[in-house]
């Protein structure tokens, strides 16, 4: 049997990280078990879901580095679901209800003044005949709910029966289906919910695992039902934790909170994303993993907590400085040509900022400040433009290499008398305009004698 998994958000909106955790589970779990990964859009609802948003996803996964196998789209799969909707009546386990949204607040208000659970009391079931006419003579279309097992043969018998499994991310789990209503699987207007184009795609599909968020742990119950009244083995099932904003909010597509496209924007890395968005709220600890492969070597489904994982943006910006600290420069040179940083001195460059960098991009001010000296030229005191000139005379002759800095320095400090920051400072200051960078040590061969004394004050 191969492992196969799926992704499969609703195409109306850009996901945000809460989305990638679930699609990285996934990936990471097929890629531990040389498993495939199909993504599917849930599209059902045509009024919402767009093209644009199902390639926006699409090219956010491949940023984070998922590449799924299959894509599928469940809005040109209908014949299929029509189908299993067939089959399912002529099981007697889908019936037409003909209640208004109104009635059946009416009676779920009426059940909680006698104590009992707001569910539906399956009524519609005990409908005659002539009861039926009347209201397709009225005009009213039926909505199909999903008959959940009994215990007993009697379907009006409040007596259900309990679903269990054993959960890949929180061991044993049980769902008793007496606390829920029979699901609606078709609309008034003939549209799907949720629960069967998801089921009948899982058994089409092939699919071995569904892995997704905490939240659907109540719907796998009622789904392993229904892959059960369509003569199907349930996957595996396992529920992860969910991410909510570091003030605890939960996420949302909506308001576009922590989003792919948005985090991709401001420059952060993508194993950034995915190392933080994996890592957090298991008992891993949360560190930058710079390749998949690694991080999929990190990936236990159980070592998930139960609780909700809080995802700090600002945890975020420290891995993201230590990817860039430690990536080598063939991995960055395409993106630095892009900055407009290339040519010999492109490497050396590279291994004397990046450990100043809290996003690559800012690798072009380096560049400019080598190339142009300091956007403003800074300011210094009469005593320490006496210094810096008295330094620059001692500045040694060509050729230069990594020991420049030191021979200068070693000579300013000779003459002068200064030490410490009293003597690194202005230099700093003078060759840069800034008071905290890269080793001056690297620096300065590349800016080389001529370009050095181009900054003397």
């Amino acid at each position: 049997m191969t492992v196969t998994v799926r992704f499969a958000p609703s195409p109306t909106g850009r996901i945000h990280i809460g989305n990638a955790r679930t699609a990285l589970f996934n990936w990471l779990f097929a890629m531990n078990n040389k498993g495939r990964f199909i993504q599917r859009f849930d599209d059902t609802d045509v009024a919402r879901s767009t093209q644009e948003f199902s390639d926006a996803i699409l090219y956010d996964l491949h940023w984070l580095g998922i590449f799924p196998d299959a894509t599928e789209y469940q809005s040109r799969r209908f014949e299929v679901y029509d189908a299993a909707v067939e089959r399912l009546k002529a099981a007697s386990v889908l019936y037409a209800c003909y209640e208004t949204p109104e009635e059946l607040d009416l009676r779920r208000k009426v059940r909680r003044t006698r104590s009992l659970p707001p569910v539906y009391g399956r009524e519609a079931l005990t409908l005659t005949p002539q009861q039926v006419a009347e209201y397709q003579a009225d005009g009213r279309r039926p909505h199909w709910r999903f008959l959940l097992p009994n215990f007993t043969s009697d379907p009006l018998q409040p007596e259900r029966t309990e679903i269990h499994w054993n959960d890949l991310v929180r061991g044993e789990e049980t769902v008793d289906l007496a606390s829920l209503s029979d699901p609606v699987l078709l609309r008034e207007d003939g549209t799907y919910l949720y629960t069967l184009p998801s089921v009948v795609d899982d058994i089409e599909m092939g699919v071995t695992h569904v892995i997704r968020g905490d939240d659907h742990v109540t719907n796998s119950g009622v789904q392993i039902a229904l892959f059960q009244a369509l003569g199907a083995q349930p996957p595996v099932f396992g529920h992860h934790n969910l991410l909510t904003t570091a003030s605890g909010e939960g996420l949302s597509k909506r308001t576009g909170a922590l989003s792919i496209e948005s985090l991709r924007e401001t420059g952060i890395e993508p194993m950034a994303v995915a190392s933080l968005a994996v890592l957090v709220g298991t008992s891993e600890n949360v560190a930058a993993v710079s390749t998949m492969s690694e991080l999929a070597a990190r990936f236990d489904p159980a070592a998930t907590s139960k609780s909700a994982a809080k995802f700090d943006p600002d945890e975020l910006l420290v891995l993201n400085r230590t990817l860039l600290h430690h990536m080598p420069f063939s991995e960055a040179r395409d993106r630095l040509i892009v900055l407009g940083i290339s040519g010999d001195k492109a490497e050396p460059f590279w291994l004397a900022v990046r450990g100043n960098l809290d996003r690559l991009a800012d690798a072009a001010n380096w560049w400019r400040i080598l190339g142009e000296g300091p956007k403003e030229p800074p300011e210094f005191s009469g005593e320490d433009r006496d210094f810096l000139r008295q330094a620059f005379d001692l500045l040694p002759e060509e050729p230069w290499n990594g020991t420049i800095w030191k021979e200068w320095t070693g000579k300013v400090r000779e003459a002068t008398g200064r030490k410490g920051k009293a003597l690194f400072m202005p230099l700093r200051l003078a060759l840069t305009g800034l008071s905290s960078g890269p080793e001056l040590a690297d620096l300065l061969p590349l800016l080389g004698r001529e370009g050095t004394l181009a900054r003397r004050p």
